[in-house]
């Protein structure tokens, strides 16, 4: 208690000196209370008021980075409890934000500098910590804490509460009276492995997707644990702690289908704004389903669209939503942003889907050949395509299974369009390119086909043309052999035509071999190798690498929303009969099929170079500022990916440069030893034998895999995500499902097909109910939310206190900018003709978005986040 009759003098800005001894620091506390949407939530907050009332307010004790409790010689002096001031008086607004609170702290001599506090919330309800800052402590000037958290009340926790500040320390570079805070925090982010896990709960575990079946509805809706075996290895994602479920103790039990409670760590769900966003986006997409499946009762082809009109209609007409200053003030003025992303004013039409970018300038370009091999290039999968090393080409499935697999394609039936070039000269000058999907798909087809579905496994070839774009020559539908797998594929190879029956069957040939494009994906180059396989990585960062570790703060932005979005994808979209399954062409089969192509995934390969290099798209070139020609120097997905990928690289190594000056810190820092062999061990266990893996012991090692990280996270997955709905929205375009064979000559489908080669077409690909679906999943899935944090960017500018690596990022995003204009150069280049190709789209799914900090969001069609957030 302090012994002061005098009215205390002000010092300095933020300390009031009391007494010889003691003195009082000035802190602001920023937090937002509890909420619901947008809203904050009224009762809980009249709660709190009623607790405060009682003495029972929020408490802030600081801990000191210098000196030790002379109780406790492992931890630091404690300093006294200290409460935020005028709970009660501070009015509470409708809308959900941020509010300041002070706080004053007693200080004096023996305290040194604060590096942490213990925060304790009496109150009835969670509050979101965002940050404490301290104006003036003698002698250290401004204390920085960034907390960003939710804290529950003090009786949910076993433990204390901890924040340290920005400072950022390597293990053994920690303060010795933090070093135990920094280390039970962490036991207390691991968990015990036990018990349902609630929403209080920071644990951070490892569990199989073993909650995607539902059992209680019977054998259709069985599906095999994903993980911790052989035929089905798969990365580990969060655990639950859900119960087994009663009619099988393999899966664990779902919670009801809509629920979006599905437990992950609370501060890894998302933001009130995001959800409102994602809640809004639903909300509009369901209704545009529930419209168009409305007027089907009535129509005479139920669940079928009869013509392209009818496709059409999906975007045209309706009421559209003005675009004018005017609604744009007023939409600025709304309070809410579900409101706000539910009446928005950049041209959508009202309860119509928006238009695709894919024929919003003309219809019909999307059918021609040169815009459905540009597609492979600047679409929305452009990670495939290899360059042809041999013709024909050769499959790498086991012979004694799967017998003769090997392509039947020939010289004949492409030398005659490929403007005079022989196969021999095309391969030699690395003219010759292929989309497989063969290999892949091949060992689920015979299941796949007993469905609904009725596809093919497909290879595509194309020739690079002199103009630098691609030509399609060849197109082959390969099916299991009728007398069963070892007896080889039986195939059937299609060529380029225009006119009459044959120019429709060659229609349909690109359509199967979009469906193939379409699923793979989804399911790879999506879902897999991008969602799933960060997953691991976020919960051994948060289990292994304090808050202060520089290798924590450099990744973190690059996890937000992840582990929420898996979550809700496992709840209602990839679950048994989800929405992926009802979508996408393998159905029942998808996961089980993604988790047979998982065995073949390297972490090293998913560096941009080393895939290049590896697909034959790129050579080798000491000469060139990247290291690397590209094979096709029109290559628009390499070209901004190269760019993005070394402005990545070049960050990560001036970052880990300052904190790891030699390999030795590297291999002694026990902390990145324990995330990496956690990783490797557990987080993708089932691959944890493989060679590839980088030994972590050199700091080029970590530079490397930190890189990868943030690239997959980021780049990568925005260029397979964004582009869904400017591409798919129109689904002709990408079809997701085929549902019957190419006709064969003499059939009713065939006399179909040359009486109305349209209607044909449309009853071949997805059905009317499947389209509205697909389609509004990834309207949905193609949204930047309002709140999006773009790379080069950080929501929280102080979140260090080290000056190099903030000049270093700094740089970092001006380069990004740079970029971004060069990008939008090379968009207006008539030359480079598949940056925009026949629909005049131009490809900016790479576009890195740094300078724009509108927080608009919506379907823009360009834009990297830091994060798997959709």
């Amino acid at each position: 208690m302090l012994k002061c009759c005098a009215k205390p003098k002000t010092k300095a800005k933020g300390v009031v000196e009391d007494s010889m001894d003691t003195k009082k620091i000035k802190g602001t506390v920023v937090l937002m209370k509890k909420n619901t949407l947008d809203m904050n939530d009224l009762t809980a907050s009249f709660l709190d008021r009623v607790y405060e009332l009682l003495g029972r307010g929020v408490s802030l004790q600081l801990i000191n980075a210098v000196n030790t409790d002379p109780a406790d010689g492992s931890r630091g002096k404690l300093g006294k409890p200290a409460y935020l001031e005028k709970w009660v008086k501070t009015i509470t607004p409708l809308t959900a934000g941020e509010t300041p609170f002070s706080v004053t702290f007693e200080w004096d001599e023996t305290m040194g500098v604060p590096g942490a506090f213990i925060i304790k919330n009496h109150h009835h309800s969670q509050l979101y910590l965002r940050t404490v800052t301290l104006e003036d402590v003698p002698g250290h000037g401004r204390v920085h804490f960034v907390c960003n958290s939710w804290v529950y009340p003090a009786h949910r926790y076993k433990y204390d509460r901890v924040f340290f500040s920005n400072k950022t320390y390597l293990p053994s570079q920690m303060p010795a009276p933090l070093r135990k805070y920094r280390e039970e925090e962490l036991v207390n982010l691991r968990g015990n492995g036990k018990g349902k896990l609630k929403e209080w709960d920071r644990v951070y575990d490892y569990e199989t997707y073993n909650d995607l079946a539902m059992p209680e509805k019977g054998p259709h809706f069985e599906r095999p644990v994903l993980g911790r075996s052989l035929e089905c290895p798969y990365p580990r994602r969060g655990r639950t702690g859900r119960k087994p479920h009663k009619k099988d103790p393999n899966t664990e039990s779902r919670l009801f289908l809509l629920s979006l409670n599905i437990y992950v760590p609370r501060d890894e769900r998302f933001s009130h704004v995001k959800f409102s966003d994602f809640l809004a986006y639903a909300l509009k997409s369901l209704f545009q389903i529930l419209i168009p499946e409305i007027a089907a009762v009535c129509d005479k082809t139920i669940n079928e669209f009869d013509s392209f009109q009818d496709v059409l209609d999906l975007y045209e007409g309706g009421v559209k939503l003005p675009n004018d200053a005017t609604i744009k003030k007023i939409r600025d003025c709304l309070p809410w942003e579900m409101i706000r992303e539910l009446v928005r004013n950049d041209g959508e039409r009202f309860m119509k889907f928006p238009m695709p970018a894919v024929i919003k300038e003309d219809r019909s370009a999307w059918r021609t050949d040169e815009e459905f091999a540009r597609e492979t290039l600047a679409g929305v999968n452009p990670v495939i395509i290899s360059r042809l090393q041999e013709l024909p080409p050769d499959s790498k499935l086991d012979p004694k299974v799967y017998g003769n697999q090997k392509s039947t394609i020939t010289k004949e039936h492409i030398e005659i369009n490929m403007n005079g070039l022989t196969v021999e000269e095309a391969l030699k000058c690395n003219k010759m390119f292929i989309l497989n999907h063969h290999d892949g798909l091949m060992p689920f087809l015979r299941k796949i086909n007993s469905t609904s579905t009725k596809t093919y496994a497909t290879r595509t070839l194309f020739l690079l043309q002199d103009d630098g774009t691609l030509k399609p020559l060849a197109i082959e539908l390969s099916l299991p052999h009728p007398q069963g797998d070892s007896h080889g594929a039986v195939s059937k190879v299609f060529t380029p035509a225009e006119e009459g029956v044959e120019g429709s069957i060659w229609q349909l040939a690109k359509a199967y071999a979009a469906v193939n494009d379409s699923g793979y994906h989804q399911l790879v180059s999506h879902w897999l190798n991008t969602h799933a396989v960060i997953e691991p990585f976020i919960i051994a960062s948060n289990r292994q690498l304090s808050v202060v570790h520089p290798i924590y703060k450099l990744l973190h932005p690059h996890f937000r929303d992840t582990m929420n979005i898996n979550a809700l994808a496992r709840q209602t979209l990839i679950n048994a009969g989800g929405v992926l399954e009802l979508t996408v062409f393998p159905g029942k089969y998808a996961l089980e099929m993604s988790a047979s192509i998982y065995k073949n995934w390297v972490f090293t390969d998913q560096a941009l170079p080393v895939d290049l290099v590896k697909r034959g798209m790129a050579v080798p070139d000491s000469s060139s500022s990247n290291g690397l020609r590209l094979v096709i120097e029109d290559y628009p997905y390499a070209v901004d990916g190269l760019e993005i990928w070394s402005a990545i690289e070049a960050w990560v190594t001036e970052y880990c440069s300052f904190y790891y000056p030699s390999d030795e810190v590297v291999k002694v820092d026990n902390e990145i030893q324990s995330w990496w062999a956690e990783i490797r061990n557990e987080g993708h266990g089932d691959l944890k034998d493989q060679s590839w893996w980088p030994e972590m012991k050199t700091r080029s090692e970590l530079i490397q895999a930190c890189t990868i990280i943030i690239w997959v996270a980021s780049a990568f997955h925005a260029a397979v995500n964004f582009g869904q709905y400017p591409y798919a929205g129109y689904l002709p375009n990408r079809p997701t499902v085929s549902r019957r064979f190419m006709p064969e000559p003499g059939t009713p489908e065939y006399a179909e097909l040359e009486k109305d080669p349209d209607l044909a077409f449309l009853k071949t690909i997805t059905a009317q109910f499947q389209t509205l679906l697909g389609v509004s999943l990834i309207e949905v899935l193609s949204r930047h939310s309002a709140d999006e944090v773009y790379l080069g960017q950080r929501d929280t500018p102080e979140w260090t206190s080290d000056a190099q690596p903030l000049a270093a990022f700094e740089r970092f995003a001006k380069k990004l900018i740079e970029i971004e204009n060069r990008i939008m150069d090379r968009n207006n280049d008539n030359k480079l003709k598949n940056r925009n190709g026949p629909v005049k789209m131009p490809y900016t799914l790479l576009y890195p978005n740094t300078s724009d900090y509108s927080r608009e969001g919506g379907l823009t069609g360009k834009g990297i986040p830091n994060s798997i957030s959709i």
